[in-house]
């Protein structure tokens, strides 16, 4: 079966934003496979963060349709995306300092056990399905850790933990490795590799070149609201994407 033959879990087409008389977004259109990891880059106000919230359910497209495993979607808010399997990992990670892994994994969703009219957490319950996360994403993360003692590369384990919970189909990554050290930055390159080991589509959006290079099967370039350049990861280069972001080379 060849990829042709796949149906993407994500499609758009034509998408365009305008906020007023500023155009955002114009014309996009992109995909991304079961399993494959999707570089998308591009310079700050290039229109990368509203396509992300364009599909994340934060923004309406102005033009243009979403494909969501081949059926047509429309976002009011970002719960419904995340009801077919859309999650985002933002850079700020929005995890809660004070709590341990397995709390943060399961904060808003947590397990109950009733007793009666009483609905009590079932912290065990948790736990144990957090270490069979954390163990999926061969993470030396443990359940009972505290946030605030973790690196910067246990904290992302956490947030993917988090959507796996809710077995997404797509995971958008928001600059993951921005401030963190390099064995950390392996860490969490190494659970991109998880996500895709395990069929699931990952569109890793970064300034850094080196990660982009090191995970992704196909990167996507973002200039002045339009998609310039969509190429296999090894039909391009690190020059060539750089000459794409600045404007140095207007498409590929």
């Amino acid at each position: 079966m060849t990829s042709a033959d796949v149906t993407p879990v994500l499609e758009l087409s034509g998408i365009g934003k305008e906020f007023g008389a500023i155009r955002a977004l114009h014309g996009v259109d992109m995909h991304v496979l079961p399993g494959e990891v999707v570089g998308l880059m591009g310079d700050n106000g290039a229109g990368k963060s509203t396509l992300v919230k364009i599909i994340a359910g934060n923004f309406r497209p102005s033009h243009g349709e979403i494909r969501f495993a081949g059926d047509a979607v429309h976002f009011s808010r970002p719960i419904d995306a995340r009801a077919i399997g859309i999650e985002v990992v933002y850079q700020d990670l929005a995890l809660a300092d004070n709590l341990t892994a397995a709390a943060n994994v399961f904060l808003g969703r947590e397990l109950k056990r009733r007793f009666g009219p009483l609905a009590l957490l079932d912290h065990k319950a948790m736990a144990a399905r957090a270490l069979e996360l954390f163990g999926e994403l061969r993470s030396e993360t443990r359940p009972d850790d505290l946030v605030k003692q973790m690196s910067g590369g246990q904290r992302q384990a956490v947030a993917i933990a988090r959507t796996r919970l809710s077995n997404a189909r797509l995971v958008m990554m928001d600059e993951p490795t921005a401030a963190i050290s390099v064995r950390q930055v392996e860490q969490v390159l190494g659970l991109i590799h998880r996500l895709k080991e395990q069929g699931v589509a990952v569109m890793l959006i970064s300034h850094r070149m080196p990660d982009v290079f090191a995970v992704c099967d196909r990167v996507i370039v973002m200039r002045r609201g339009e998609k310039r350049a969509d190429k296999p990861i090894h039909q391009t280069s690190p020059e060539e994407v750089t000459a794409l972001i600045t404007g140095a080379k207007e498409a590929a």
